[in-house]
């Protein structure tokens, strides 16, 4: 499946997450699906996209890490469904979304968390969320000067 169905798919997922674990599963899909297009990107993606993609892999490998991998088949697991990226552009502009709309249902679940454990691995995940996006939003920028210097030539 391409990255933007992918996308489309933990964005519906994580709207319908209900409880606190629903919701920290699917905060977890989408870092794992963050690394995943991360890892394309650094390896066939645009030459200029290269180091920001190999730092968006680290920081979504550890939103994974914080959040811990949750308890279910291989199968379910939507990164490992990636088969391609599609549109570039299209799908950082989506995924970006995708994290921002992550770190938002953190904060809920963080406000309300039983425990302070959980609410500082809601924080860390939170702050890997933020960062990933930020990378995100940096390999858009390189693709739209890319673009014009395409053009102006």
């Amino acid at each position: 499946m391409d990255a933007v169905r992918l996308i489309g798919a933990s964005r519906c997922a994580l709207m319908k997450s209900g409880d606190p674990s629903e919701t920290m599963t699917e905060a977890w899909q989408a870092h794992a699906l963050a690394q995943a297009i991360g890892s394309r990107l650094a390896v066939s993606g645009p030459p200029e996209l290269r180091g920001e993609a190999l730092g968006l892999t680290e920081l979504a490998g550890r939103g994974c890490g914080v959040l811990g991998a949750p308890a279910f088949d291989i199968g379910s697991l939507r990164a490992a469904q990636l088969t391609g990226l599609g549109d570039a552009r299209r799908a950082l502009l989506d995924l970006g979304g995708l994290l921002g709309e992550v770190g938002i249902a953190l904060v809920g679940v963080a406000c309300a968390a039983p425990d302070e454990a959980t609410y500082w691995q809601c924080m860390e995940a939170i702050d890997a969320a933020d960062e990933s996006r930020d990378r995100v939003l940096e390999m858009l920028r390189r693709l739209a000067v890319r673009d014009q210097g395409a053009t102006a030539g």
